[in-house]
C-alpha cells in the first residue's frame, strides 16, 4: 500500500478541503512556517464555515495521532502529506513530517545575521554602529549596505555617508540615528536624530528627528510624526503597542518567538491592544491572549499555539 497519497476514488469539494487543511497543518509543523502563511491561513479558515470545520476536523486528528507517530522509531520516508483509509474512510489524518528544504535562501550569503529573538551589535567602520534585531540579515555593497530582511538601528557619526539599500529605495546619512525596518515587502524608516535622505523610484525625500516614513511597491508615503521611543523599544528589550490590532501584535511577537502563534479567530483579529511586552515574557504570551480574550488554545509541535 502506498502511505505517500491515499485518497479515494471521488475528489469531492470535502475532500478537497480536508486535503488543503492537512497541508496547512504540515506547514505549521514544518519549521519553514512564516508570518505570512499564518495570515494566508486566517485568510483560508475565512472563507467559509466549511474551511473553518475543515481544519478544526484536521487539528482533531492530529492530536489522535500524535501517540501513534511518537512510537514509530524505525526509519520511514514519508511526502509531505499522508492519509490513513480503513475505519477513518475519506477522512484524511496527518503524520507529522519535517520538512527538510531549506529556506531564507536570499540570506543566505549575507554578511551580517541574527536569528530568532537574537540581537547584534556591528561596528561596521569608524563612526557607522550598526543595531541588528531578530531574524535580521545584512550583506555588504560598496560604498554601504544592504538590509535583506529585518530590522537595524543605525548610529552614523562619520565624514562620509553611508548608503543602505532597502528594497527598491537607498537611504543615506552621515550624521544620524535610525530606524530600518524590511518586512513582508514594505520598509520603514524613522529617523531618532539629526536628519538622513530616502530615495525611492527617482523621488528624494528629508527625513528629520521624530519623523517616519514607508515605502513599497505601491511608492514613497508621506513623513509623519512619530513616537520614536516606542518605534526603538526593542533596544530595551520590550515591545510596545499603542491601539494596535491583536493580528499586528501576533505577527509582530512571531518576529522574537520560536515556533508560531496564529489567531484563527477574525474578529478578535480586529480588536485594538493598548499594551508592553517584556521579549523575557513571549514564552507565556499565549496563555496571556487567552486570558486576556477567552480564546482557546491549541497546542502543536514545533512551539505553534492556535488560537481561535
Amino acid at each position: 500500500m502506498n502511505i505517500f497519497s491515499l485518497s479515494t476514488a471521488r475528489d469531492t469539494p470535502d475532500s478537497r478541503l480536508r486535503s488543503e487543511a492537512c497541508d496547512w497543518l504540515v506547514l505549521l509543523t514544518s519549521g519553514q512556517a512564516t508570518v505570512a502563511d499564518a495570515n494566508a491561513l486566517r485568510l483560508w479558515c475565512a472563507q467559509s464555515p466549511e474551511h473553518a470545520q475543515a481544519f478544526e476536523q484536521a487539528k482533531t486528528l492530529w492530536h489522535q495521532l500524535v501517540p501513534a507517530v511518537e512510537q514509530l522509531q524505525q526509519p520511514r520516508h514519508f511526502g509531505r502529506r499522508a492519509f490513513l483509509g480503513g475505519a477513518i474512510a475519506a477522512s484524511a489524518a496527518l503524520f507529522m513530517v519535517r520538512a527538510t528544504i531549506p529556506g531564507g535562501f536570499s540570506g543566505l550569503t549575507a554578511d551580517y545575521r541574527t536569528e530568532v529573538g537574537e540581537q547584534r551589535r556591528v561596528e561596521l567602520r569608524d563612526g557607522i554602529r550598526l543595531e541588528l534585531n531578530t531574524q535580521t540579515r545584512i550583506s555588504r555593497r560598496e560604498g554601504g549596505i544592504e538590509l535583506l530582511e529585518g530590522e537595524v538601528e543605525v548610529l552614523a557619526n562619520a565624514a562620509q555617508p553611508l548608503k543602505i539599500q532597502a528594497g527598491k529605495g537607498w537611504l543615506s546619512a552621515a550624521q544620524a540615528r535610525f530606524n530600518v525596518r524590511n518586512t513582508d515587502h514594505s520598509v520603514c524608516v524613522t529617523c531618532i536624530e539629526g536628519s538622513l535622505t530616502v530615495a525611492v523610484g527617482g523621488r528624494s525625500v528629508r527625513l528629520d528627528s521624530g519623523r517616519q516614513l514607508t515605502y513599497d511597491t505601491a511608492g514613497l508615503g508621506e513623513p509623519l510624526a512619530v513616537d520614536t521611543q516606542a518605534v526603538i523599544a526593542w533596544r530595551e528589550q520590550v515591545l510596545v503597542f499603542n491601539n494596535a490590532t491583536l493580528n499586528t501584535v501576533i505577527d509582530e511577537i512571531n518576529r522574537y518567538r520560536p515556533g508560531m502563534l496564529v489567531l484563527l479567530n477574525s474578529e478578535l483579529g480586529k480588536r485594538r491592544v493598548q499594551a508592553r511586552f517584556s521579549l523575557h515574557q513571549l514564552a507565556g504570551v499565549a496563555l496571556l491572549i487567552r486570558d486576556a480574550y477567552g480564546a482557546t488554545c491549541t497546542e502543536l509541535p514545533g512551539g505553534v499555539v492556535l488560537l481561535s
